[in-house]
């Protein structure tokens, strides 16, 4: 099993969902609400308004999928993500060992 984890901008969590919905067999996503800041080297020139407000709102989408689906999803992530400006985000793939579901115990992967 592997976990797809990006980071995203809220404006673009319909387009998002529309996309991840359009996946056969697409498992389902949790979302959280994160902030962050881009790096200092992207950024040419702060004002005293960025020092202010240095966070800004970001989602965390997290997807749990067997390895054959990471690819898809993780293009339509990007797809539906890519503004083509500073703070689109990053998209990230990671190993994960084992799964137990709550409900019945059920261990998946």
């Amino acid at each position: 099993m592997k976990e797809i984890r990006a980071i995203v901008r809220p404006n673009r969590l319909q387009r998002l969902r529309d996309t991840l919905r359009a996946i056969p067999n697409f498992p389902g996503v949790t979302i959280f609400r994160a902030e962050g800041f881009t790096a200092p080297a992207a950024v040419h020139k702060r004002t005293v308004r960025d020092e202010l407000t240095d966070f800004s709102e970001k989602l965390m989408v997290c997807v749990l999928v067997e390895a054959d689906m990471v690819e898809p999803i993780r293009r339509a992530i990007i797809e539906a993500c890519h503004t083509g400006q500073i703070g689109d985000g990053l998209v990230w793939v990671v190993d994960i060992e084992n799964i137990q579901r709550i409900r019945d115990q059920q261990v998946l992967g």
